[in-house]
C-alpha cells in the first residue's frame, strides 16, 4: 500500500481501514469509501457504491486467490442468488455438501472450485475470452496466504490492494 496514490471524497479524512466483516468474510478492509454515521441505535456505515464493492471482491476471490475458503464459496454464491441446492445442482452434488464446503468441514474439490469461479464470472459478465489461461494461471499459482483482503474506492471504483 505504501507509494500508492489514495483517492479520497471531498472532505473525507486518513483514517484507519475499515473491518467490513458485514459482508460475510472475515479478512476484508476498507481504506476509503465508507462513513461511520452515528444514529439513535448506536453507530452504522454507508459503503458507497456497495454492489461494486460487492463485484470487486468476487472479481478477486475468482481471479486471485489460490483456494476458496468456505466464506468465500459462500460469498460468492449469495451474490449470484443461488441457494445451496441450486449451487449443488449446477456442480452435480447435494446441498448438503455445498454446506459442508461453506463450514469448512470438507475442502472443496479443484473441479467445483473452477467451476464456482467460472458461473461467477459469467454471472457478473467478465467470462475471460481465454478461459483455460484462467484455469492454468490459477492452477499455477503460488498460495498466497493474506491477513487481510484490502479493498480501496477509487476515482475509477472499487480495487483491491495487492499486500500481503
Amino acid at each position: 500500500m505504501s507509494g500508492a496514490k489514495k483517492f479520497r471524497y471531498s472532505g473525507e479524512q486518513d483514517r484507519p481501514p475499515y473491518h467490513y466483516t458485514e459482508c460475510g468474510l472475515n479478512d476484508v478492509y476498507l481504506l476509503s469509501g465508507y462513513e461511520i454515521e452515528k444514529t439513535s441505535h448506536g453507530e452504522g456505515v454507508s459503503i458507497r457504491n456497495v454492489d461494486q464493492l460487492h463485484m470487486t471482491i468476487g472479481c478477486f476471490l475468482a481471479t486471485k486467490k489460490k483456494v476458496l475458503s468456505g466464506n468465500e464459496l459462500r460469498f460468492l454464491r449469495k451474490e449470484m442468488d443461488l441457494t445451496q441446492a441450486e449451487l449443488g445442482n449446477l456442480v452435480g452434488l447435494s446441498d448438503q455438501q455445498v454446506a459442508r464446503w461453506e463450514k469448512d468441514e470438507y475442502e472443496i474439490p479443484g473441479a467445483a472450485d473452477t467451476l464456482m469461479r467460472l458461473y461467477y464470472l459469467d454471472h457478473i459478465k467478465k467470462v475471460p475470452a481465454n478461459m483455460r489461461e484462467l484455469i492454468e494461471t490459477l492452477k499455477n499459482m503460488d498460495e498466497q496466504r493474506r491477513a487481510k483482503l484490502i479493498f480501496e474506492n477509487t476515482k475509477q471504483g472499487w480495487k483491491p490492494q495487492l499486500a500481503a
